[in-house]
Parts: C-alpha cells; structure tokens; sequence
C-alpha cells in the first residue's frame, strides 16, 4: 500500500538561501532528530545536490540498531525542485519531491513522500503502530528546526 505523507512550510528567506541549505546534502544532518543517529558514510561527492548523486547514510530509527540508507537524487530543478529515491534502506519504496517557491516575505517549501512499507501486513502493521508516528515526528522536528534557523538570519516583512 503506498502512503503519502504532504507538509508546507514558509520560510521567511530568499528562494537562492533556501536552494543554497536544501542544495547541500550535509545539512540534512541539521534537520533531522539527533535520536534518529544521522551520519553521511563515505565515500561522499561533497559538491551541491545534481542529478544522479548518491548520498550513504546510516540512520538509527529502532532501538538504535544501524541501518545503511542510500539515497540518489532523481531530478533536479534549481531553485525550484529537486527529487530522491532510496535505493537501499527501510522502505519497500520511497520517493520524495522537494519544492520551493518565492512567496511575498519568503520561501513556500513544499514536501510530498510516497513511501511503501515491505513485509504486506506486517508492514502495514508496523505502518500502523510505528512508522506512521516516526515520519511524523521527524518531519515535526524537521519543521521546528528550520524555523529556529532561518529565524535568526530573516525576519517577516510586517503587513502595511
């Protein structure tokens, strides 16, 4: 069964500094729970996010037991897109769209993941008890996250 998990959030910065912080695959380490065990694994092409770049990770996200997570970025659109796909990790699939729009006072990011769990039942179980909760407290914090650092570096034009 595929699910869909769908977030918007404005960001009070240029359309160039968030294509900048989205662009650079080692920041996702500043926006994802320290409880999670983030950590890019080599080896790593360090330059900005293109088409057909594989990021190695692994993540921590039961019981702290490591898990190895590729990903490959799928399509990329500056300043407006980009996709990736994991190729090896948790999910049977799991595609997610990046977007991003200048708005008046900022950036409008947008979030679309469609993800498949593997096992049938049992992942749609663990879908059910566990997975569902996670991918939301990850993006919850994610969400927090990005607010305390473009916070500090922006601030929201007041309304006339």
């Amino acid at each position: 069964m595929t699910h869909v998990l769908e977030r918007e959030q404005f960001l009070p910065i240029s359309l160039e500094e968030a294509w900048d912080f989205f662009a650079t695959p080692r920041n996702l380490a500043q926006i994802t729970p320290p409880d999670m065990g983030f950590v890019i694994r080599q080896p790593f092409d360090d330059r900005p996010m293109y088409t057909g770049q594989l990021i190695r990770y692994t993540v921590r996200p039961v019981a702290r037991i490591p898990l190895l997570w590729v990903t490959r970025i799928d399509e990329v659109e500056p300043m407006r897109m980009f996709v990736d796909t994991q190729l090896k990790g948790p999910y049977k699939r799991w595609w997610h769209r990046h977007t991003f729009e200048a708005v008046p006072g900022g950036v409008l990011m947008r979030d679309r993941v469609e993800y498949e769990l593997p096992l049938g039942p049992l992942g749609e179980l663990a879908h059910a008890i566990f997975v569902g909760k996670r991918l939301e407290h990850i993006f919850a914090y994610r969400f927090t996250r990005l607010q305390a650092l473009f916070r500090q570096r922006t601030t929201v034009p007041s309304a006339a």
